[in-house]
């Protein structure tokens, strides 16, 4: 016990932990200057607006500021956007990014998505009426025919056409319900819906 703590006195002892300490000083030295040169330590791209640009203009800034980038599935169609340019992003313009970063990108799609008619058919013109808006469609027109139930839906029409339950109508399309008059034998009319 007594040459253990002689050896924690002598000088090549203190020599070694002086070696040693010196070592690990150099060591995270080293380290950290190569971390700070690989990862840019400090260096920063601020993240441009890609909102509006096609996807070809789009790939051509995101190159020339060295980013990356991942186009993701389509959003929902945007009007107030072009077709096929860029309608959302992330990480949002003006955000500060480290050089070859990931930027995701959602696309506007060539137009509205389709979504099917609902069956409204011997269905009130009120309810019809909220069931197609619960879709994303909306009443253009209700005219009559000579029928007794009424204000009852008996057919829908899509540009002049009459249209099925389930038929794919793009949202947003205006449609025209056709319902009865409650009077049969009396000449058809129609009126615009006021809603």
């Amino acid at each position: 016990m007594i040459t253990f703590f002689r050896f924690l006195k002598s000088r090549s002892f203190l020599i070694q932990i002086g070696l040693a300490l010196l070592a690990v000083i150099l060591i995270v030295f080293i380290v950290l200057r190569w971390l700070s040169s690989t990862t840019n330590h400090g260096k920063f791209i601020v993240v441009p607006d890609f909102s509006k640009m096609s996807v070809m203009d789009m790939r051509k800034a995101a190159e020339e500021s060295k980013l990356r980038y991942e186009v993701v599935d389509s959003a929902n169609f945007n009007p107030d956007y072009p077709r096929f340019s860029i309608i959302e992003q992330n990480p949002p313009a003006g955000n500060k990014v480290k050089e070859n970063r990931k930027i995701y990108l959602w696309v506007n799609p060539s137009g509205y998505k389709k979504v099917s008619l609902p069956n409204v058919v011997q269905v009130t013109q009120r309810n019809a009426a909220s069931m197609l808006r619960a879709v994303g469609l909306d009443v253009q027109r209700v005219s009559y025919i000579d029928q007794i139930g009424k204000d009852m839906v008996y057919y829908v029409k899509y540009k002049g056409k009459q249209v099925s339950p389930g038929d794919k109508l793009p949202k947003t399309s205006k449609v025209e319900l056709v319902c009865g008059s409650g009077r049969v034998g009396q000449k058809n009319e129609s009126k615009e819906d006021s809603q």
